[in-house]
């Protein structure tokens, strides 16, 4: 399954706001097997937003849009998504219903705040779309055909995203395991097993600690020939964990 992630914000080009959530959300992805085919951060723009959504929604199997959904002028996110989908930017009546629940809530529990708001704002979405409940917050999200409209809030959109993660489920496998040694050590053994059963080989290498070794595929049986060509063919010592590592070092020192 090739999965999209695209990220808005002015506030992420200028760097104001880390974008955390394109590395959970491509992490989440890969840990389900889903492979993410590309990540792209686009400003507060309806037109910007609306043709990425219209050339990914047809490319990849899915598009996870987050960020820009609220009240504030620069939330764009859901018209531009509607437009780039081509559907109808229409009130929802069940979002609808959601966001007059939580705002009651909130006045439950705050008497003291006015609320100023245009529900139908929050409550609009692309015609026809599956409303996503915010737990955590007032806009709900959305899934239009095979794009995904999360929050920018990292606590709004983390369990969201978990709600429908099972969704993105693929058949991409990962080994991973660690060289005591310099990524150049290796890097032999790894051009040979990715030419000899076309695995994806990414070293990770850590200023002053194991360079993470991860191979990648869609056969498992095959990955695990390939990482043990890798364990019986390298130069260096290899270890299945990090922690492996620093026991082996430990281990020398003391000695």
């Amino acid at each position: 399954m090739q999965v999209a992630i695209l990220t808005v914000g002015n506030e992420l080009l200028a760097g104001d706001i880390e974008n955390t959530n394109a590395t959970w959300i491509a992490q989440r992805l890969t840990e389900g097997g889903a492979t993410v085919t590309r990540i792209q951060t686009v400003p507060d723009d309806h037109e910007v937003i609306a043709d990425v959504v219209a050339e990914w929604s047809t490319a990849f199997d899915a598009v996870i849009v987050t960020g820009g959904l609220g009240g504030t002028p620069d939330d764009i996110t859901m018209k531009a998504v509607a437009a780039g989908v081509d559907r109808a930017f229409v009130v929802v009546d069940e979002a609808a219903e959601q966001v007059e629940t939580t705002i009651a809530a909130i006045l439950e529990r705050r008497p003291d705040i006015d609320f100023d708001l245009d529900v139908a704002w929050y409550a609009s979405m692309p015609e026809g779309a599956e409303v996503l409940p915010n737990g955590e917050g007032l806009a709900p999200g959305c899934r239009a055909g095979n794009v995904y409209v999360l929050p920018g809030i990292p606590d709004e959109m983390k369990p969201m995203f978990d709600s429908i993660a099972d969704r993105f489920v693929g058949d991409r496998v990962s080994r991973e395991f660690y060289a005591d040694a310099p990524e150049g050590a290796v890097a032999r053994e790894l051009g040979l097993v990715a030419e000899q059963f076309g695995v994806e080989v990414g070293s990770y290498p850590n200023r002053g600690g194991p360079t993470r070794i991860k191979l990648s595929g869609f056969d498992p049986a095959v990955l695990d020939d390939a990482v043990t060509w890798v364990w019986e063919n390298a130069t260096v010592d290899l270890y299945e964990s990090e922690a492996a590592v620093e026991r082996a070092r430990r281990s020398e020192q003391s000695g």
